[in-house]
């Protein structure tokens, strides 16, 4: 016979658990393999797709105090001067890479449209109409190793009419309906899964559940050959964490029932150097049991932290985490926010205008920032993205002094006039810069990248680099901090300006 355990652990983020009050209670499930391939599943809807959230925050709360009791998450932060990097290798199962990351929105043709244009990043497949999908519009940018994929719904009576399924008309079975719509009215422009490349998606799946995590979406083939498989469990708010697995060695498209795109109707001349996704992060109200509940699941090991005393102003602040696989090639901090401060966290902001915990920014690394950058800057004010204010002139004064010989006074120079900011650490250099906000609330935004040095070579003496080279910046992050603080004060000032009328 076969034991699946279910694990209940941190029963705020996880309603398996019966007893709000246990911190670990298993549940057993006797099933023979035998027949355990005929038992048919529910559908992905039947899981939850919205977990239960914390009450939402005030101003009045009491300073945060993450970390004074570890007895309750086995976790305390010690800031990043008293951080020190270990890296266990304690994944729960083989995770490679990030695969994609996907958009719910309202309308995926225009939202896809701006994003390649905004970042060089051309539309290489869709799933739509015309491919035979009358559930949602799926449209996918891929730039290097990065996929971007915008998703919005159909109406309903287009599979009712045909008289479909409208989870067979479905490149993606996991897609539903009604959960899109909740997730675009309370969210607006957000990400609804960040998906990572697995050695097998049902083996992640049952472990990951079986270690606390909350089940959205079962193992669920996307061809006839099984040699596809995607599975989604809760990640934080109403985000996911998607497994996606293959056992094809070809070079696919992308997923199965997408198609190519045709190159008149994209900007495929379109490149701008971006590579790679480098990190996805998010911002959620209660960071240790967030990161505990991560951590159980996935086996992720601590990657780097800062507390308010590393990043924040005399003003306002947070606490952070970064979590990574065994390769550090898949990064995820989380933020929360610091209460009882003199002026509103800006991770608070975040919580009040997306309505709980969303993810906030997402890092790409390009292989040339300065092109990149130029590139960006041109589209800025015709359909592409604005960036945060640059740092005064004193900061480039002693830049040389920070970054040491990697960069040239050429590349000083550019970065001054770029508005990049660097940093580094004892591996390696971090340039990045940052969008605003890039919907029309005050959440989610985009980093460029590029990480300098940590260059290894492989069992066969190809070069690559070491996973999150170059650390997170303590600097920038700070910087950022400040540039997302002054953002914001300029949106009060004009709230304050104009007052509503009597």
């Amino acid at each position: 016979m076969l034991t699946i355990a279910l694990t209940c652990g941190l029963p705020s983020l996880n309603p398996i658990c019966p007893n709000p009050h246990s911190k670990t209670k298993f549940h057993h499930l006797y099933l023979n393999p035998l027949t355990l391939h005929h038992l048919p599943l529910p559908p992905p809807n039947h899981f939850p797709l919205t977990l239960p959230r914390k009450p939402n925050v005030t101003r009045n709360q009491q300073p945060t105090t993450m970390g004074n009791n570890p007895d309750e998450t086995g976790f305390k932060l010690v800031g990043f001067s008293n951080f020190v990097r270990v890296n266990p290798k304690s994944d729960r199962f083989k995770v490679n890479r990030f695969h994609h990351v996907e958009f719910w929105c309202m309308d995926a043709t225009n939202t896809a449209r701006r994003f390649s244009w905004g970042l060089g990043m051309p539309i290489v497949a869709k799933s739509d109409l015309s491919t035979g999908n009358l559930t949602h519009a799926s449209y996918l940018l891929r730039s290097g190793q990065l996929s971007f994929l915008f998703t919005a719904p159909y109406s309903p009576s287009l599979a009712t009419m045909e008289n479909v399924d409208p989870a067979a008309a479905s490149s993606i079975p996991t897609f539903d309906r009604a959960a899109c719509l909740d997730f675009a009215s309370k969210h607006g422009l957000g990400v609804r899964a960040i998906a990572v490349e697995v050695d097998d998606a049902v083996s992640a799946f049952h472990v990951s559940v079986s270690h606390g995590a909350a089940p959205v979406s079962p193992p669920v083939h996307l061809d006839k050959d099984q040699t596809t498989t995607l599975s989604e469990v809760h990640l934080y708010g109403d985000v996911v964490l998607r497994y996606v697995s293959s056992k094809s060695s070809s070079d696919s498209l992308f997923l199965p029932k997408f198609e190519a795109v045709d190159a008149s109707s994209s900007f495929p001349s379109l490149d701008f150097g971006i590579r790679r996704l480098d990190h996805a992060v998010g911002n959620v109200s209660d960071l240790a049991a967030a990161v505990s509940y991560v951590k159980t699941f996935t086996g992720f090991h601590e990657f780097a932290e800062f507390t308010a005393e590393d990043v924040g102003t005399s003003e306002s602040g947070l606490n952070s985490v970064v979590l990574a696989n065994n390769e550090e090639t898949v990064l995820i901090p989380m933020n929360e926010p610091v209460y009882g401060t003199k002026r509103k966290s800006q991770i608070q902001t975040y919580l009040e205008h997306n309505e709980g915990a969303g993810v906030q920014h997402l890092a790409l690394v390009s292989e040339n920032i300065f092109r990149t950058l130029r590139e960006m800057r041109q589209r800025s004010g015709v359909g592409g993205f604005e960036f945060m204010p640059s740092p005064p002139p004193t900061y480039y004064k002693n830049l040389k002094n920070r970054a040491g010989d990697v960069l040239t006074d050429e590349q000083i120079k550019q970065c001054e006039e770029l508005g990049i900011l660097v940093d580094r650490d004892d591996q390696g250099t971090l340039l990045q810069i940052f969008t605003k906000p890039v919907g029309d609330r005050p959440t989610i935004f985009i980093e460029i990248i590029q990480r300098v040095g940590c260059m290894l070579k492989d069992e066969e003496g190809k070069e690559y680099q070491k996973g999150g080279c170059g650390g997170f910046g303590k600097g920038n992050f700070s910087e950022l901090f400040k540039s997302i603080e002054e953002y914001e004060k300029t949106l009060e000032t004009k709230r304050v300006s104009e007052p509503a009328a009597a």
